[in-house]
């Protein structure tokens, strides 16, 4: 095996828990295998539903390659280690967001705001300011639907698309232009569209009564 040539992947763990540990806002742990201890970095949410140190653990594992370091993160569901990997693949997201996200709230949560662009949520965690949630909303929404959707009840969310869909066309182009001019993205007039339309407003009111509505939900959002 030449010089440069890297060991395997570490996928999965089974051991003994040895030793959890936080230090500032970062929690971890020490996993005992065959004689070997394996410190993995782990969500908030994670290390608070560990055993007692002693107890057998099993972790699926994210192993990150730097020139300096190997650094691995653990999970205790394969889906969770899947949606960090689709977290860090986003430009501006690193190891220590998608733990934050992970952290702050169930992968199921996480994956419904990102596919409902819930910016207001995904802000809640720590560091993602709105432009990193945007670039979340954009680039996983549609990969995560055809992953993670079956995981999902999703009913509530598929009849408000629906209902802003069946918005009489004409009324949505006037909708739409309005508020592109007020300086509005297509994201935040989408997300607006959805959320007056799960709130009840007919979908055959006047375009100037979804506007005002629009507008009262984004002056919330923004608030």
């Amino acid at each position: 095996m030449g010089g440069d040539s890297l060991p395997p992947m570490i996928g999965w763990l089974q051991g003994t828990l040895a030793d959890p540990w936080q230090q500032d806002k970062r929690c971890g742990l020490l996993l005992l295998v065959g004689g070997v201890g394996y410190e993995l970095q782990v969500t908030q949410r994670q290390w608070q539903r560990l055993p007692a140190a002693g107890q057998p653990l099993t972790m699926h594992v994210h192993t990150a390659i730097r020139e300096d370091a190997w650094t691995l993160y653990g999970f205790g569901e394969r889906h969770e280690r899947d949606l960090f990997r689709e977290l860090v693949g986003v430009s501006g997201v690193g190891p220590q967001m998608a733990l934050g996200l992970l952290g702050a709230m169930a992968s199921e949560e996480l994956v419904q705001a990102i596919v409902q662009a819930d910016l207001r949520r995904l802000c809640q965690a720590p560091g993602v300011g709105k432009r990193t949630a945007e670039r979340l909303a954009v680039e996983l929404r549609t990969r995560l639907q055809q992953r993670f959707l079956g995981q999902l009840d999703s009913q509530h969310d598929t009849a408000a698309d629906l209902a802003a869909v069946e918005l009489d066309g004409g009324s949505r182009d006037d909708v739409q232009i309005t508020l592109s001019a007020l300086g509005y993205e297509a994201l935040e007039i989408q997300r607006a569209l959805r959320a007056v339309a799960a709130s009840g407003v007919e979908r055959d009111a006047a375009a100037d009564q979804w506007i005002r509505a629009c507008l009262q939900w984004l002056a919330r959002e923004v608030a």
